[in-house]
């Protein structure tokens, strides 16, 4: 029961150490690409043939905003999230194997679009 406790407790510690550990966290993947806009930034992650993105506010003063993320293995449909979110919010991993995705991203009024990448 201790070792449960102390492996919880480890991996909380995990989370809140900052955000750029939380993002990949939440995507179980590393970064690839980081599209950044007026209002923001968008981090690619991959772990194997799977993708995710996450939007992150530029602006962090903890009002809330806007923001949507979204990635799309070509020939798939889009796996999104959007909603009014003070730093950030993140996608699903999307199955993606070897095919390109495209990632798109918008905080407020600012956004971006990638094209196809990771081909």
């Amino acid at each position: 029961m201790a070792l449960v406790l102390a492996l919880l407790t480890a991996a909380g510690l995990l989370v809140v150490a900052g955000p750029g550990r939380a993002e990949a966290a939440s995507c179980g993947a590393r970064k690839v690409r980081t599209l950044s806009f007026s209002t923001g930034y968008v981090h690619v992650y991959k772990r194997g043939g799977y993708v995710c993105a996450v939007t992150v506010a530029k602006k962090r003063d903890g009002t809330l905003r806007w923001m949507s993320a979204s990635v799309q293995a070509r020939g798939n449909r889009p796996m999104m999230r959007e909603g009014k979110r003070k730093y950030r919010i993140s996608t699903d991993a999307v199955h993606a194997g070897r095919r390109c995705v495209r990632v798109k991203g918008a905080v407020g009024g600012g956004n971006v679009t990638s094209g196809w990448i990771l081909c």
